[in-house]
């Protein structure tokens, strides 16, 4: 029925709002959001229904908006503070960034002798 689809359309905006503030709540971080209107709700040949999520190859978190489209959020932390002498690292496997010496990449950019920080699974130092 229609007031179903309307309270189901509800439903995925409150989901994507809530979706889209905690990935923008994050600390330090730089997240962006895509949204594509009449996108269809499909990926690597599976196809998703109005709600569902899915994780992306380049690290995006999508969900179907079905029928108005997909909200696609990045779901990596971007450092914006690191010395000059070092750089962030992508490494799309893990999704995971971190901030490494630009003249040795295996080196981690370390700030200060006992702080390393820069991947997103470490918090960036207040």
């Amino acid at each position: 029925s229609m007031a179903m689809q309307a309270q189901k359309m509800r439903w995925a905006w409150g989901r994507l709002c809530l979706l889209l503030s905690l990935l923008l709540q994050l600390p330090g971080s730089q997240a962006k959001c895509y949204f594509q209107a009449k996108a269809p709700c499909e990926y690597e040949g599976k196809q998703f229904s109005l709600g569902e999520s899915w994780l992306s190859t380049n690290c995006l978190l999508c969900t179907c908006l079905h029928p108005i489209g997909v909200g696609c959020c990045e779901t990596t932390q971007h450092p914006i503070d690191f010395p000059d002498w070092c750089e962030a690292h992508y490494d799309t496997q893990t999704c995971q960034i971190s901030v490494v010496q630009k003249a040795n990449p295996s080196l981690p950019c370390v700030k200060s002798v006992e702080h390393e920080w820069g991947s997103a699974s470490t918090p960036e130092p207040l």
